[in-house]
C-alpha cells in the first residue's frame, strides 16, 4: 500500500466514522468501553494515558470519569504548538482541567496542568483511523503517537488501540518507526495480536 492508498483509506474510514449517528457512536463506544473494563490490567491500573474523543472516535469519557473516581492519575496528550508532531503529557484531575487545543481537541490546560517531566503509565489508550490484526495503526499522518510511544516512559506501558470494528483491516504497510499496540479493542472484540 503506497502513500496514496493510505490517504484514500484514511479518507474512506474518516468519512464512514464521521457519518455515524449519535446512537451508533454511543452504542459502539459502550461496547468497546465494556470490553476494556474486562481487562485485569484495567482494573489494576493506577496511571493511564487516555485521549479525549473527537469527530466520532470511540467515546472514552466514561473511562476517564471512572479513573478520576478511582483516584487514578489521568494523563492526556497535549500537542506542542511550536513543534509539529510532538506531544507533551499532562495530568488532568477533572474535565474542568481541559481546554480546546490543537485541532480543536480537548487537552489539559497548560495554565492548570504543566507537562509532566516523567510518567510511566500502566496503560495507554490510543485512537486511530484503523488498526490491523498485528496491532499496527494508521493515524492521522502526523506521527504524534508513534513518537510518544517510543519514549522511555512508555517502554513498559500496555498499549491498547481502540476503534470500531469497521476500522479493522487485515494488514497495513509498516515503517520502521511504526509502533504497534499490545491489544486491539473494538466495539465487538478484544484481542492481543
Amino acid at each position: 500500500m503506497q502513500q496514496d492508498e493510505k490517504k484514500k483509506l484514511r479518507e474512506t474510514l474518516l468519512k464512514r466514522r464521521t457519518a455515524l449517528t449519535k446512537e451508533q457512536v454511543r452504542d459502539g463506544s459502550q461496547g468497546a468501553v465494556e470490553l476494556i473494563r474486562t481487562l485485569t490490567e484495567w482494573k489494576n491500573a493506577c496511571e493511564v494515558l487516555i485521549y479525549w474523543p473527537i469527530r466520532g472516535e470511540v467515546d472514552v469519557r466514561p473511562l476517564s470519569m471512572e479513573l478520576w473516581q478511582r483516584g487514578c492519575r489521568v494523563l492526556m496528550p497535549r500537542c506542542r504548538p511550536d513543534a509539529y508532531g510532538q506531544m507533551d503529557i499532562a495530568c488532568a484531575a477533572c474535565e474542568d482541567d481541559l481546554t480546546p487545543g490543537a485541532f480543536s481537541i480537548m487537552e489539559p490546560d497548560a495554565d492548570k496542568c504543566p507537562a509532566v517531566a516523567s510518567c510511566q503509565p500502566d496503560i495507554a489508550i490510543i485512537p486511530a483511523i484503523c488498526f490491523d490484526r498485528r496491532g499496527y495503526r494508521l493515524g492521522y499522518g502526523g506521527g504524534y503517537y508513534d513518537r510518544l510511544l517510543t519514549t522511555d516512559d512508555m517502554k513498559d506501558t500496555l498499549r491498547i488501540g481502540l476503534g470500531y470494528n469497521f476500522q479493522l483491516v487485515e494488514q497495513l504497510p509498516t515503517q520502521p518507526w511504526d509502533m504497534p499496540v499490545d491489544i486491539v479493542c473494538t466495539d465487538e472484540e478484544l484481542w492481543r495480536p
